[in-house]
C-alpha cells in the first residue's frame, strides 16, 4: 500500500477512534493489514486499538511486529513495552525498554517506565539509576509545561527518598567500622560516601597562574603534614596581643582587593579599595614590612620561625586579615597550587563561616589549619564584629625538597624576564 494509502487509512482511524466507534477503528487496520501485512504505521496503530480494549496479548504482537518492522523506531518499543506491562511480563517490558534505550539513551519515557519497572520489582539501585536520569533529562528540556515540571518534582523526590534510604543503611552498617578509624583518616572515605550519596561534589584546582600537576587536590590539608602547628598555636595569645593593640590605632590597614582603573566590573567590585576586607602585612610578594616588624616585635619573631613559603619576589605573603562585619567574600580561587595556606584564628565572633570546596569550617580562636586556596572557597562574617586571623603561606607538603628548589630557580629566571607576569603567583 502506498504511503498516501497508509496516511488515508490512519486518518479514518483517528476520525473513528475520536467518535468512540473501535469497532470501525478495528475493522480498517485489519483490512488495511491484510494487503500491507508489515506496515509498522499500520501495525502500531493497531496495537493501541488492542491496548485500549485492554486486548494486551493481542498489542504486544502488534507492537512487536511493528518494531521488528521499523527496528530503528524506539517510540514502537516504549508501546510494546506498555502492552507488556499490562500483560503482566515484567521480562518482555524490560527487554522492550533496554532495546528503546540502546536507540536513544536520553528518552524520556523509556527512563520513566524503565524506573517505575525497577521499583516495582525492587530493584532500587536500578531505580535509583534512571530517577537520575530522568531527572536529568526532563529538567534540561527548554520547553517547560506543567506535566514536565511535575515529572521533574517526582523524580526529585524519588531520588530523595532512594538516597536517604541508602543512606540510613550506610551510615547503620558502617557506624562502628568508622568509629574505629580516627577522623584524619577517614576523612577521605567520608567524602566518598558524601559523593556516594549525592551529598557533595568534588572540587578541583583552579590555578590563574602556575599549576603544579600530579598534586593530590584536598580542600584542607592533613594537620599532620605541619608538626610545628601546635607550638604556633601556643602562641595564639601573643600575637592576638599584639593584633589588638594594632587594631586600636587602626593604622597601617589597606585594603586587600585594590583593581586596577578601567577593570570591568566583576565579583570582586564590591570591595574595590574597600577596608571591608583589610590587611596589614608582614611580608607582601616575598617582601618583608619592617614597620610590621617593629610594631609588633612578638609576632615577628615568631614569623621568622615558621617554615613560610619562599619564592623570589612573589612568596612569602604574610598578614592580619580583617573582614568587617556583615561582609562577604565572594567565592574565588588562588593562583597556584605550589602553596598552602595557613589561617591562624585571632577575633571570631559568632556568624563567621569558611568554606573550602565542599567542606564548610568555623574558625576557632587559637585552632590553626592550612587549605589549597585554588580550590573553590569563600568567607562570611554575619556577625556585628570584625573578623582578625593571621594568614601565611607555606609550601604545598606533597612537594619535595627538590621539587622547591626547581621552582625557585624557575621563578628566579622568570623574574629576571620580560615575561613574567603578576598573576604567576600571588
Amino acid at each position: 500500500m502506498a504511503t498516501e494509502g497508509v496516511t488515508s487509512i490512519l486518518q479514518a482511524v483517528a476520525v473513528a477512534r475520536q467518535r468512540g466507534d473501535e469497532a470501525a477503528a478495528r475493522k480498517l487496520l485489519d483490512g488495511a493489514l491484510a494487503k500491507t501485512p508489515d506496515d509498522p504505521m499500520l501495525l502500531n496503530a493497531r496495537g493501541m486499538v488492542a491496548l485500549a480494549a485492554s486486548e494486551f496479548s493481542s498489542a504486544q504482537q502488534f507492537f512487536g511486529r511493528a518494531a521488528k518492522a521499523d527496528p530503528a523506531a524506539p517510540a514502537l518499543l516504549v508501546n510494546l513495552a506498555t502492552a507488556c506491562r499490562g500483560a503482566g511480563d515484567d521480562a518482555g517490558e524490560r527487554q522492550a525498554l533496554q532495546s528503546a534505550l540502546e536507540l536513544d539513551r536520553v528518552n524520556l519515557t523509556a527512563n520513566l517506565r524503565l524506573a517505575e519497572l525497577h521499583e516495582r520489582l525492587g530493584e532500587k539501585g536500578d531505580a535509583l539509576q534512571h530517577w537520575t536520569a530522568v531527572h536529568g533529562i526532563a529538567a534540561a528540556l527548554p520547553e517547560r509545561t506543567a506535566q514536565l515540571d511535575a515529572l521533574t518534582r517526582q523524580a526529585a523526590d524519588q531520588i530523595a527518598q532512594h538516597t536517604a534510604a541508602l543512606a540510613e543503611i550506610l551510615e547503620g552498617g558502617l557506624s562502628a567500622s568508622r568509629e574505629a578509624v580516627p577522623l584524619p583518616d577517614r576523612r577521605r572515605f567520608d567524602a566518598c560516601l558524601d559523593v556516594a550519596l549525592g551529598r557533595r561534589r568534588i572540587f578541583h584546582n583552579e590555578c590563574a597562574g602556575l599549576h603544579y600537576p600530579f598534586l593530590p587536590e584536598d580542600e584542607f590539608f592533613d594537620r599532620r603534614h605541619f608538626p610545628w602547628m601546635a607550638e604556633l598555636e601556643a602562641k595564639s595569645d601573643i600575637i592576638a596581643a599584639e593584633f589588638r593593640e594594632l587594631w586600636r590605632g587602626a593604622e597601617g590597614f589597606s585594603p586587600y582587593v585594590t583593581l586596577k582603573d578601567g577593570t570591568p566590573e566583576n565579583k570582586w567590585s564590591s570591595l574595590d579599595k574597600s577596608l571591608d576586607w583589610s590587611a596589614y602585612f608582614f611580608w607582601r610578594h616575598g617582601e618583608r614590612v619592617e614597620e610590621a616588624y617593629a610594631r609588633c616585635p612578638e609576632t615577628g619573631k615568631i614569623i621568622d620561625s615558621l617554615p613560610i613559603c619562599d619564592i623570589p619576589g612573589r612568596s612569602p605573603s604574610v598578614f592580619f586579615s580583617i573582614l568587617r562585619p556583615h561582609t562577604r567574600l565572594p567565592a574565588h580561587t588562588g593562583v597556584t597550587n605550589v602553596r598552602a595556606i595557613v589561617h591562624l584564628p585571632l577575633v571570631i565572633p559568632p556568624g563567621c563561616g569558611f568554606r573550602v570546596g565542599g567542606e564548610t569550617r568555623e574558625w576557632k580562636y587559637g585552632t590553626a589549619f592550612a587549605f589549597d586556596d585554588t580550590i573553590d572557597h569563600e568567607a562570611w562574617n554575619d556577625s556585628d564584629e570584625p573578623r582578625a586571623i593571621l594568614i601565611f603561606d607555606v609550601w604545598n607538603p606533597h612537594i619535595q625538597p627538590e621539587e622547591r628548589k626547581l621552582l625557585q630557580e624557575f621563578f628566579r629566571l622568570t623574574a629576571a624576564t620580560s615575561y613574567a607576569t603578576a598573576a604567576t603567583v600571588d
